[in-house]
């Protein structure tokens, strides 16, 4: 039985004062105590939620105090309209889209500002800011609703996800809710027309009086997020200030602006919604092509996406645009009109993460006739005007009929939403799709049936048996923010073979959203023998790739008094005495570590890979573990060499630079132009290159530049082909770099070395055309190695046409190597992509560790 150990948290620490409480911790010699188990952070009490009628009344328990609560001061508390004045931003006749006699980025407030004096249906709220500082409008179209009409639209929200069987039998619900309906715009920047379209819609449903637009409105709240991008349509480029394509993003939610559109599929709960993009000509409308999401619950997303689509291909054929006359060809439908290429697989696309979400029907749109890149820059003005107003037409009918499929379907539309939640709280099996399950949808075949098969549950444990309580704490605030429900054990429970300890974190599968939950933390499938081609990744799992540890559990009894959990518990720690280790297993602690080098804190290296600070630096210790949660235990190791503030000059893709800057290195970007135009590398510690930097286009002063850093030791980290590239072209390290199927990505086993970069990482690493390493030189380390057998767990990796490329070839060889050149340069290969789009965070460590090795 564990005893009472006093708790330090760091701000106590360095203040010197010790904080009692109990915890579960086991005993340990006095004279080096391990770090408490601690339980913090607010939690909701919800009884003790166990399988069968114990199970089912905690959470009914809950969602009724969640329903009371939405009368005191919660969302939804307000009535409509929600109005407000939106200052208008600075003229700026350099966005692009004026070009294109479309709707600059400070145009859009103005506009906002005159329809709300126009109409009381016209909401305005401001749903965040960009990466660039702009606000995002997120303008609700609706009948005015006083404030307990709106109380009562929230508590039906509430019901319908929270206790779904119930909500199924409420007749209020059936007779009074209002569908919730989204319609994203712009969230590729220049693919401009959506907001355009947009803004023509609302102007017309401010004041339409005819009987279709009251009975839509009455029935009905439309939400437009107006520009999810404004960075991008402002400077005419696809991605985010901060260089992100944020139609890639909803895994992880990296940016502020996908955030926004998360809150948006929170609190709204759209039954419908729909994205708006360009450029595919003829308009192609999902539903998509196999591979479809295995946790979604496709037979009810399927038919009502196909539904819609058909109306939506109706309109938009409707409009009269020809490929004769207008270059136009017709509407295509994927799910009808393609074989493959074009899947809802990943949910890392708009669509598929709201149907993750709970949408029943949620589409891509993507309008015909380009206007960007090229065709900006070469075509003449007249032609991109005539060409955008064509879009502009197309987006709009989109837009109409998906407004008039969710008037008509409103019945059978939140009944199929509340039916989702339903299986997912009660936890059925999902239905596969066939001609008798979704009646209506031509062409279903056995290649359009993807289900799984859901674990009981999830536990992210806590005390010893957790890799890194940093990684599980983000991971729990995470699944928190998507709004799946995490609760925490109140005592120690057994599952299985596995006994697990007072507070230890428990994701039960039986909860409305469960198949968001899955998706999340899932190893994921394999479907390399599925389909030959994929639209962008097959493979992530952040179960597997964010660093905490993370068990699925399969027992079908899930016994376990636990409490939900409003925040994740805290994690920062900092032992009451002694020298301090900071282990180095998550992007927190890297971003503490470089936060006390540079406040001047002498830090030295230890044995395993981790930190060690000072007794005399606790002050300091407290105060970094406050701002990053992170923990300090006691240590008796002396500590090695001395690490030093690393300052990297890096040529990395936005995604690298900024998880770089999120681990709070002191980064200089730099490029082939940048050095062509005189960069000065002995600035830097340590050079990274994984993009933008071919040697063989510097001239000549820049490579007398760049060989004068590397024989003064300058370090060099490298990933990639472009890496490896700059390795052959300057002799550092004797190795083979090979190319592996230049398509294949997703989760892969490997095999660590201990110690050096890779040390107490995770078994599983991320590759996205992946490279291996033959023919080691001498000298030459093996960090990293692909699993001997199997190395794919999840994503899409077929061999070559010739055979070769493949797992199989991987297998066994070397992903990342390290070694000294013959000019004392320390250098990193990497054939992973352990920082790719900011997202597998508990790959983030081995990239600082290189960097903080190899560092002059």
């Amino acid at each position: 039985m564990g005893i009472s150990r006093p708790v330090l948290t760091a701000t106590a620490a360095a203040a010197g004062l010790l904080l009692l409480a109990p915890t579960g911790a086991s005993a340990a010699p006095a004279d080096d105590p391990p770090r408490p188990a601690r339980e913090s952070g607010p939690v909701r009490d919800s009884g003790a939620a166990a399988d069968g009628e114990r199970a089912a009344k905690a959470p009914a328990a809950a969602t009724e105090r969640a329903l009371r609560d939405v009368s005191n001061g919660l969302p939804g508390s307000g009535g409509y309209p929600r109005q407000q004045h939106l200052d208008r931003p600075p003229e700026n006749l350099d966005d692009k889209s004026i070009k294109l006699d479309l709707t600059p980025y400070h145009a859009i407030a103005p506009k906002l500002n005159e329809l709300q004096k126009l109409s009381n249906r016209i909401s305005v709220e401001i749903a965040g800011r960009s990466a660039g500082g702009h606000q995002l409008y997120l303008v609700t179209v609706t009948e005015p609703e006083s404030a307990r009409e709106a109380r009562s639209q929230e508590r039906m929200r509430r019901l319908i996800e929270q206790a779904p069987a119930k909500a199924a039998k409420d007749k209020q619900i059936k007779a009074e809710y209002k569908t919730p309906v989204f319609i994203n715009n712009n969230i590729h920047g220049n693919e401009w027309e959506g907001t355009d379209a947009a803004l023509k819609l609302i102007g017309k449903l401010a004041k339409a009086d005819d009987a279709d637009a009251k009975k839509l409105l009455s029935t009905s709240r439309l939400y437009f997020n107006v520009t999810a991008n404004p960075d991008g349509r402002i400077a005419g480029t696809r991605a985010n200030g901060n260089g992100f394509d944020l139609n890639r993003d909803f895994v992880t939610a990296s940016q502020p602006e996908s955030r926004a559109i998360r809150q948006v599929a929170v609190d709204k709960q759209p039954a419908v919604m729909i994205d708006l993009h360009g450029y595919m000509n003829g308009t192609l409308i999902e539903p998509t092509t196999p591979p479809h999401g295995e946790n979604y619950e496709y037979d009810l997303f399927l038919k009502n996406t196909y539904a819609n689509a058909l109306g939506m291909e109706s309109a938009v054929n409707g409009l009269g645009y020809t490929a004769e006359k207008d270059g136009v060809e017709p509407a295509v439908i994927p799910f009808r009109d393609m074989d493959e290429g074009w899947d809802d697989w990943p949910p890392i696309f708009t669509p598929q993460y709201f149907a993750a979400q709970g949408s029943v029907a949620a589409h891509t749109i993507e309008f015909p006739m380009t206007v960007n890149n090229d065709e900006y820059d070469e075509l003449p003005v007249e032609e991109l005007r005539r060409r955008s107003a064509i879009n502009t037409d197309i987006a709009g009918a989109a837009m109409t009929a998906t407004l008039d499929f969710a008037r008509e379907r409103r019945e059978a539309l939140i009944a199929d939403q509340i039916e989702t939640f339903r299986r997912g709280a009660a936890g059925e099996a999902q239905i596969p799709v066939s001609e008798e399950t979704v009646p209506g949808v031509p062409g279903i075949g056995p290649e359009d049936v993807y289900t799984t098969e859901f674990p009981r549950a999830y536990v992210i444990p806590a005390g010893a048996g957790q890799r890194s309580e940093a990684a599980a704490a983000r991971l729990v605030g995470h699944l928190r923010d998507n709004d799946v429900r995490v609760e925490r054990a109140s005592r120690a429970f057994r599952l299985g073979s596995t006994t697990y300890p007072k507070g230890s974190y428990v994701v039960d599968l039986h909860q409305s959203k469960r198949g968001l939950a899955n998706v999340l933390l899932a190893d994921g499938s394999d479907i390399s023998d599925k389909v030959s081609v994929m639209y962008d990744i097959s493979g992530w799992s952040l179960g597997l790739l964010w660093g905490a540890t993370v068990r699925p559990v399969e027992d079908g009894r899930l016994d376990v008094p636990r409490r939900a959990v409003g925040a994740a518990g805290g994690s920062g720690y900092v032992a009451p005495r002694g020298d301090l280790h900071l282990a180095l297993d998550d992007p927190k602690a890297i971003a503490a570590l470089n936060s006390l080098l540079k406040d001047g804190v002498s830090v030295r290296a230890a044995k395993d890979g981790g930190a060690i600070v000072p007794a005399s630096a606790r002050r300091a210790a407290g105060k970094v573990a406050d701002t990053h949660q992170v923990a300090f235990d006691a240590t008796r190791e002396r500590g090695g060499r001395v690490l030093h503030r690393t300052r990297v000059a890096a040529a990395v893709t936005p995604g690298e630079l900024f998880a770089l800057r999120e681990m709070n290195f002191e980064v200089l970007p730099v490029s082939t132009e940048e050095l062509n135009d005189g960069f000065d590398l002995s600035r830097a510690d340590v050079l990274f290159v994984s993009s933008g930097l071919d040697h063989e286009k510097l001239d000549d002063a820049a490579r007398r530049a760049l060989d004068a850093y590397l024989a003064d030791g300058g370090g060099v980290v490298a990933r990639g082909a472009a890496g490896a590239e700059l390795n052959a072209d300057t002799g550092l390290l004797a190795a083979k770099a090979v190319a592996g199927n230049g398509d294949a990505n997703g989760v892969v086993r490997v095999d660590n070395a201990d110690g050096g970069v890779t040390g107490a990482a995770p078994g599983h690493s991320f590759v996205y055309s992946p490279m291996w390493f033959t023919d080691l030189g001498p000298g030459v380390r093996t960090e990293q190695s692909y699993a001997a057998q199997a190395p794919l767990v999840s994503g899409h990796w077929r061999s070559l046409e010739d055979g070769s490329g493949g797992p199989g070839d991987a297998a066994g060889q070397a992903a990342v190597i390290s070694g000294t050149s013959a000019d004392g340069c320390d250098v990193v290969l990497f054939g992973t992509e352990p920082l790719f789009r900011a997202h597998p965070k508990g790959l983030y460590p081995q990239v600082a560790r290189a960097l903080l090795d190899s560092g002059r």
